[in-house]
């Protein structure tokens, strides 16, 4: 397992471990029919709430939901927009399984600074930053750019 520091964020190994092991029960409620490739997400906020996440697959297929996307939905719709950290697992052995494009982008709307942990069925781990997995990210900062005005003949 991957050794954790002690950070501004109080990531001690302790709370990596209760993390990643609420993503790996969150996996267990995974509704993947279709795919049978569950997944199971758990965000820490800023408040020390951990809030649980799975996939949610429909059979029309575009209208699933991945397990991040639905914690953090979750968080948000209970109040909490400050995370420290998120967890994800899925049933995947041998690799260091990174969420979609789609998840990034939801990930980076509430902030860049807050750790990713990338973990296995052994419950190893690789922790990453929203800035690495997402670098030049789209967000907030960007629809205040100054733009192009249209509307005028000049």
């Amino acid at each position: 397992m991957e050794a954790a520091q002690n950070d501004s964020n109080n990531l001690t190994p302790e709370v990596i471990k209760k993390l990643i092991e609420s993503a790996h029960e969150a996996k267990k409620k995974s509704h993947s029919p279709y795919s049978n490739f569950r997944v199971g997400a758990a965000i820490l906020t800023e408040e020390g709430k951990t809030i649980r996440g799975c996939n949610v697959e429909n059979a029309s297929y575009t209208l699933g939901l991945c397990a991040e996307r639905v914690a953090i939905f979750k968080a948000v719709s209970d109040g909490y927009t400050n995370f420290k950290a998120l967890a994800i697992a899925c049933d995947v052995k041998d690799a260091d399984l990174a969420p979609c494009g789609a998840c990034r982008q939801i990930m980076h709307e509430f902030g860049g600074e807050y750790k990713v942990i990338l973990s296995r069925t052994d419950f190893t781990y690789r922790t990453m930053t929203m800035k690495e997995l997402l670098p030049m990210g789209f967000g907030q900062q960007d629809l205040k750019r100054p733009r192009m005005n249209y509307n005028n003949n000049n």
